[in-house]
């Protein structure tokens, strides 16, 4: 049993420790519905990407209306699905003024709460109350709420910063393009280098040395793998699964065919050909983990060739020489698609495209991702793209790559040029 006294003390609490917060990085690339929708807004996505941050920001907006709760709360750990009521009429004595008035609800770590999911649905359904939930990503995941809220969520996928964001994090203003062409452009290349080595996750975007930063990632692998993997998912094969993590992690912007993993492994230590597609489907749930198909209109074509693997940060990816830079390169243009809600595939046929990238409109795009245009990658690079983009009807290609810029027309196909950390900042759409 929760007193009402104490949840007016967490509410209180709450409230002044979120208004005290004076610098919340904006998240880019995220689509809220209108505030009069039913839908329950649910923040899901990898461990430590700011998933309550993202929460708190929503918050602020909108303040005097406002209730956030973390249910990590150690005063809340008797609280059941029935203490929801007293919650509500906690929030309502505190502000009286609200009484008939739209509500906002934020709930965080709400998986600690068994039954949550028929609170929400009612509350957002016939109580006019807004309410936004985040919680364990091992919970709170699109299969896990397809299931649980069956069609009522809409769901937020919290990546860690982008390169935009991560620049706002540092005090950078993004959103002035004429520091593309003045000497600040320096700068932002420092930053870029940073930010493809250790990649966006909040904290460590905030850290002040190597150090710690490769502590904080290290803590942040191993709290992925063992909780949104090896206790989700019951795992027993553990050489199995450490085998797998090894190859997976060091196979970004790399095709991984789980076939050739079973003939490689199999003579060093027993598991089946099922446990391995399963634990690899457990890495997917996951969210550290994602993959492209092939590009074809066969579905039997694109799962009978194996998958393009990618990361959901270039920080956790083993590092590589300086000439295989390329592929981390290309784990971040993947992973800016994917944010901004694109459909990816990878192209292959007589030559190789990296990405063949479907906007929310149908629109297809071909882009490759290239270290740099030297005498030995040039040809292939752009043949590559040509075909890609004459596959798909396009007269148009992107090249993307650490630090060229350019254009040239080839076969009736405008190919443009830029440098990664350029077009991160000033794409539109592709």
């Amino acid at each position: 049993m929760i007193g009402t006294n104490t949840l007016k003390d967490v509410i209180i609490e709450n409230d002044a420790f979120i208004h005290s917060i004076q610098d919340i990085t904006q998240r880019e690339s995220i689509l809220f519905p209108d505030d009069e929708s039913k839908k329950v807004v649910v923040f899901f996505g990898v461990r430590r990407s700011g998933k309550t941050y993202s929460l708190y920001s929503q918050f602020k907006k909108i303040e005097d209306q406002s209730l956030y709760i973390d249910f990590e709360d150690e005063r809340l750990r008797d609280f059941s699905v029935d203490d929801f009521k007293k919650l509500k009429e906690a929030f309502l004595d505190l502000k009286p003024n609200l009484v008939g008035k739209r509500l906002f609800f934020y709930l965080d770590e709400i998986q600690n709460i068994p039954s949550w999911e028929r609170y929400v649905r009612r509350a957002s359904e016939r109580d006019n109350i807004k309410i936004f939930v985040s919680g364990s990503s091992s919970k709170m995941t699109p299969k896990e709420l397809h299931t649980t809220l069956r069609g009522r969520a809409w769901g937020i996928e919290v990546f860690p910063y982008s390169f935009k964001e991560y620049l706002t994090s540092r005090g950078i203003d993004s959103n002035d393009k004429t520091a593309l062409h003045d000497d600040r452009r320096f700068k932002i290349r420092s930053h870029f280098s940073d930010f493809l080595k250790w990649g966006g996750f909040p904290e460590v975007c905030n850290s002040k040395n190597d150090v710690q930063k490769k502590t904080i990632l290290k803590e942040y692998l191993s709290a992925i793998f063992f909780k949104d993997v090896v206790e989700r998912f019951n795992v027993t094969n553990i050489e199995l699964l450490d085998t797998l993590r090894d190859k997976l992690f060091e196979s970004a912007a790399l095709k991984l065919s789980l076939n050739s993993f079973y003939k490689q492994y199999k003579e060093n230590f027993p598991f089946s050909k099922d446990s391995l597609f399963a634990y690899y489907r457990n890495f997917l749930e996951s969210m550290i983990v994602f993959e492209t198909r092939l590009f074809s209109p066969s579905s039997y074509k694109r799962q009978r060739n194996p998958p393009k693997i990618f990361l959901v940060d270039t920080g956790l990816a083993r590092k590589l020489p300086n000439e295989a830079q390329g592929r981390h390169l290309e784990n971040v243009v993947f992973l800016e698609l994917k944010r901004s809600g694109h459909n990816v595939h990878y192209f292959e046929n007589r030559g190789e495209c990296d990405f063949i990238a479907e906007d929310a409109s149908g629109k297809l795009s071909a882009i490759q991702v290239t270290l740099e245009l030297n005498d030995s990658s040039k040809k292939r690079e752009v043949d590559g793209v040509i075909e890609a983009s004459s596959a798909i009807g396009s007269k148009e290609g992107l090249i993307l790559t650490y630090d060229d810029e350019g254009e040239e027309k080839i076969d009736g196909v405008a190919i443009q040029i830029l440098p990664v950390w350029k077009w991160l900042l000033i794409k539109r759409s592709i």
